[in-house]
């Protein structure tokens, strides 16, 4: 175990604009072309401040390399874990955007399956200089695996658990949905389009569907379902990956001032865990 308290405290500050352009790629992904749209919906400011480095200061994942902003924490795996958000003003078409970030936890753990470390990082998001998003990131970092060849996907169907459903919606997220998702995030990470790196390296049993994917699909759905609501606070945890070859459902229950979301897969065990606070 390596101490890394130094780290914290280490800030960045990023410069970006809220692009009609960028947000109308995004809606195409969830097959909303063109939509009219004057502000940035929720979740769609993960397309911007992206980490533009070199391709020689990329590491071995497809991520940049450890050691500038980020600790660097000797484990190879690294995860985007979950997020709490805060939505203070809505962001409007047009304007700047100012992101300050800063290391706020880093954490080892003994987990169930071995040694991880948790970073957690604190984004504040301005918009012509005007606090609009508090967002609280957690990142897992694990040791490399030990790849066997006996890969399973195989799962024990969990018992008829007992959940209120206001809404249970089925959807797969194929080859090219990951694809674009990535390219829209420049996100580099090899789990999420490169099988072979994935398997043969990682020991999952497929590509990997990002995380901030899946918790932007619950936030989608809720709004679709409930455009009138609006929503003041949103967390999500990662549970259980979801992979390429995975049908899944999106669920919610819904209440009058909170929500329970989340996405679970088709043998009833759940992958993500998301709540929310509306407005009153």
């Amino acid at each position: 175990m390596q101490n890394f308290a130094e780290w914290i405290g280490n800030k960045q500050i990023s410069q970006d604009r809220c692009e009609e352009r960028s947000i109308h790629m995004l809606q195409a992904l969830f097959n909303k072309k063109y939509q009219p749209v004057n502000e940035m919906p929720h979740l769609f400011h993960w397309a911007n401040f992206l980490h533009v480095v070199n391709q020689s200061e990329i590491a071995a994942d497809g991520h940049p390399k450890k050691g500038d902003f980020l600790p660097p924490i000797p484990f190879p795996r690294r995860m985007w874990a979950g997020s709490r958000l805060e939505f203070i003003q809505p962001i409007l078409v047009g304007q700047e955007l100012r992101r300050v970030s800063e290391i706020s936890d880093i954490q080892f753990k003994q987990g169930k399956n071995g040694e991880l470390y948790f970073v957690t990082v604190n984004h504040f998001i301005y918009a012509n200089d005007e606090l609009v998003i508090k967002e609280q990131q957690d990142i897992v970092y694990k040791p490399e695996t030990i790849i066997t060849n006996n890969v399973s996907v195989t799962t024990t169907p969990v018992e008829s658990p007992c959940r209120n459903y206001s809404f249970k919606q089925q959807h797969s997220v194929d080859t090219t949905a990951l694809f674009r998702y990535s390219a829209l995030t420049f996100n580099g990470h090899k789990i999420h389009y490169d099988r072979p790196y994935a398997m043969q390296v990682e020991g999952y049993p497929g590509l990997v569907v990002h995380g901030p994917l899946l918790a932007t699909l619950l936030m989608q759905t809720l709004q679709d379902k409930y455009p009138d609501k609006i929503i003041k606070k949103f967390e999500f945890r990662a549970v259980k990956p979801v992979f390429d070859f995975n049908e899944f459902y999106i669920c919610g229950d819904v209440q009058e001032q909170t929500a329970e979301l989340w996405i679970e897969h088709s043998d009833g065990h759940i992958a993500m865990k998301a709540k929310l606070t509306f407005q009153e």
